[in-house]
């Protein structure tokens, strides 16, 4: 079984099998470097990174955004995916170590850590990514809303510890809400009505896809050098912004997104008459 059809048979588990929670759920988890079971968690498993994962992780690391996912991610291919799927690559050695934790000391990049990795055991699901298997019963059968859930991992030690958090205490404490903004503008975009109503994308449409959310830097060369700012009406505010602040650009990139892909009036075309003064009749 390829590495897709687990993810998508994990996703429907989830969505069908496991207890949902709300923001005022509570459950008992610590984790420190006093419990046996430290870092084995940021082994051999799957996190899926974000656009503004990508970003934080690679600002982090000071590197670029192609010698990232050159370094540090897998693009899996799958006939099924509607958009690029991103996952954190392992160490190939037998117990598939994360490669930016240290044994003693744990991540190396804790602050800026993926949205999955500051989550964890806390679990979100969304309904709507219910993959196409599942026929019309079983979709009207499940909630609309998203909700939380839990993890409970063979091996993690962490549930005997007393803690006790409600979720919402564990998202605010863990530094989920700094990616709130990011993640909900990535959310809407990869839950598109495009998406819904069974369309696909090219490969070039892939292709673009993936350089606007997850390779900022090729992302942020194309406009600047093009003629892009000829073509496109943005401020000279917001310009100066897009040449040197990442999350600026992540957010116009979003834009973008939905401008070319999805044919939202998101973005201002200059008419030929602004360029020129004369009116095209």
């Amino acid at each position: 079984m390829s590495k897709a059809d687990n993810i998508e048979r994990l996703k429907n588990a989830i969505l069908e099998d496991y207890p949902r929670l709300t923001e005022d759920d509570t459950f008992t988890f610590a984790c420190h470097d006093k419990v046996k079971c430290f870092n084995s968690c940021c082994a051999d498993v799957n996190i899926f990174l974000t656009p503004y994962d990508v970003l934080r992780m690679k600002n982090r690391l000071g590197i670029s955004s192609q010698e990232f996912i050159d370094r540090y991610t897998i693009l899996p291919i799958d006939k099924n995916m509607q958009f690029p799927v991103v996952i954190f690559k392992l160490l190939e050695n037998d117990e598939k170590n994360c490669q930016l934790v240290d044994r003693e000391k744990g991540c190396t990049i804790y602050e800026d850590r993926p949205w999955a990795c500051r989550m964890y055991p806390v679990g979100l699901a969304s309904p709507k990514e219910k993959t196409s298997d599942c026929d019309a019963a079983c979709k009207a059968s499940q909630p609309a809303e998203d909700f939380y859930f839990l993890m409970k991992e063979e091996g993690c030690l962490g549930f005997g510890e007393k803690k006790e958090w409600t979720v919402r205490e564990w998202i605010e404490n863990q530094g989920v809400t700094e990616y709130d903004e990011f993640g909900r503008l990535y959310k809407e975009i990869t839950l598109h009505e495009f998406f819904q109503s069974g369309r696909e994308f090219t490969p070039e449409q892939m292709e673009n896809f993936f350089i606007c959310c997850y390779n900022l830097d090729k992302f942020r060369s194309l406009i600047f050098n093009s003629s892009f700012f000829d073509r496109f009406r943005v401020d000279e505010e917001l310009k100066a912004k897009l040449e040197t602040d990442d999350e600026e650009l992540l957010r116009f990139a979003f834009r973008w997104v939905r401008f070319s892909l999805f044919g939202e009036k998101t973005l201002d075309v200059i008419a030929k008459s602004d360029e020129t003064g004369e009116t095209n009749q």
